[in-house]
């Protein structure tokens, strides 16, 4: 196992012999590393917290410690991290509360840039990109392959559906619809299908003028979004992308960013 000699790994941590934890690190009680992990320096990991295989920390990152939730009085909420993630410098990622849940949750092969922020009981998906000082409040859920810009931050209990793209500098109070670009460049829009970054994640061009055509009908008809959802309901075959997102709307809480 290389642990450097400055490193304080408290003697109830799971620690892998495959890991690495460079100088200047601190684990606490309650935390486990998957196979594999590279703590480069001056990485804090409080527990109780669970990280995956693979994942690679770099400095001053601060994992599982507690929420800044007024409710929390101490009590054993957990961070889950998966695998194959890259974390850099300064990201903070805290527990959960115990009113949201108790568990805050980040997938697999995400990239968390640096200074981003994943507050208590938020949910992450696999293939998540969070730009520099992205920041997410409590109870937010984002789904796979969604990227969010650089300081952008993002309301609780939001979600930010699959494939998504969020611009920089964008505030985000209400869910943001899956296959979508998002921007703020006037006021906060949503600007229709994420067109290039489906094509770049190997939509075939079928599936891509299916989720266009429904952008279409959700935001330039003149169709209210009640009447755009029947009338692309009366079209017969959404496909599965289409039927993903007329969901999506129905199940909204916070209502959608148009």
């Amino acid at each position: 196992m290389s642990i450097h000699p400055t490193a304080i790994v408290d003697p109830r941590a799971k620690v892998p012999s495959s890991c690495h934890i460079g100088p200047f690190c601190t684990i606490g009680p309650d935390v486990e590393l998957g196979e594999r992990c590279h703590l480069v320096s001056h990485v804090v990991i409080e527990g109780p917290t669970r990280i995956g295989n693979d994942n690679h920390i770099f400095p001053f990152a601060v994992l599982g410690t507690a929420p800044q939730d007024l409710t929390y009085k101490g009590e054993p909420t957990r961070l889950e991290v998966g695998s194959n993630n890259e974390i850099r410098e300064y990201v903070t990622m805290h527990r959960g509360t115990m009113k949201g849940g108790g568990l805050t949750k980040v997938g697999d092969s995400c990239l968390i840039m640096a200074y981003s922020h994943i507050a208590h009981d938020c949910h992450l998906g696999n293939n998540v990109m969070m730009a520099n000082a992205a920041t997410l409040a409590g109870h937010v859920i984002i789904d796979d392959y969604a990227i969010i810009g650089a300081f952008c931050p993002v309301h609780q209990f939001v979600r930010i559906g699959r494939y998504s793209y969020i611009g920089g500098g964008t505030v985000i109070t209400q869910d943001v619809l899956p296959f979508s670009k998002t921007s703020a460049a006037r006021d906060v829009h949503a600007y229709g299908a994420n067109s290039v970054g489906l094509q770049r994640r190997g939509f075939s061009p079928e599936r891509v003028r299916k989720i266009q055509h429904a952008f279409r009908v959700l935001l330039a008809s003149k169709l209210n979004t009640s009447q755009a959802l029947e009338r692309l309901r009366g079209e017969g075959d959404l496909g599965d992308d289409v039927a993903l997102l007329v969901e999506f709307i129905e199940k909204s809480e916070r209502g959608i960013v148009k």
